[in-house]
């Protein structure tokens, strides 16, 4: 299947093409500005430094996405997702991690309503 044509970075100013959202030199400025400025602080403490070696080997051992292969679809898996959340009480056990690919991770945390740490909207007329 042949790539979709490139599209350029999105970080302003940036006129380098893409398959990606950004561009290899603003990928990184871009997570890392993430990581100190807008992760919930009360989440650094579970995502530890031992976080992506448990995450390598999940993959390792998990190589296809667990909810294509169940449709019978073969995905690679590039998330590990938490079916109980860390700030739920779960853990980095195997038995609660599931490999994703990233159309499912998304799906999935926007199911969730956990998409961007914010709570579900409420109205009142």
């Amino acid at each position: 299947m042949p790539y979709s044509p490139k599209k350029p970075c999105r970080y302003p100013g940036c006129s380098r093409l893409t398959h990606n959202t950004y561009c290899d030199v603003h990928t990184k400025q871009v997570s890392s500005h993430y990581n100190r400025y807008q992760r919930p602080k009360n989440s650094r403490p579970r995502y530890h430094r031992g976080w992506p070696k448990i995450r390598q080997c999940y993959l390792l051992h998990h190589p296809f996405c667990e909810m294509c292969l169940s449709q019978g679809r073969y995905t690679q898996a590039t998330e590990v997702h938490h079916v109980l959340p860390l700030e739920h009480g779960g853990t980095n056990e195997f038995k609660n991690l599931m490999a994703l690919c990233k159309p499912c991770h998304s799906r999935i945390t926007a199911q969730m309503d956990d998409r961007w740490h914010k709570k579900p909207r409420q109205y009142h007329y």
